[in-house]
C-alpha cells in the first residue's frame, strides 16, 4: 500500500478505477466497497477499509 491511512474521496476512487472519461455514479463506489468488505470479512480484514463520513474512504493497515 503506497499511502496507508490516506482518505480517498469517491470521485478519486472512481477516476482511478474507471478513468475520467467514463460516467459512473458516485454511489457505485459504495456498492463496491460493501462487496470488498464482505469478501474480506471471513478473513478478518474487513476493518481495513474505513468509511470517513463526509470525506470518503480510508484504507488502513493498523488495528480497527
Amino acid at each position: 500500500m503506497q499511502h496507508p491511512d490516506r482518505i480517498y474521496s469517491r470521485e478519486q476512487l472512481l477516476n482511478h478505477a474507471w478513468g475520467q472519461n467514463v460516467y459512473v455514479e458516485e454511489r457505485t463506489v459504495d456498492v463496491h466497497i460493501l462487496r470488498l468488505r464482505k469478501n474480506l470479512q471471513p478473513y478478518g480484514f474487513d476493518h481495513y477499509i474505513q468509511t470517513m463520513r463526509g470525506a470518503g474512504y480510508r484504507f488502513t493497515v493498523g488495528s480497527s
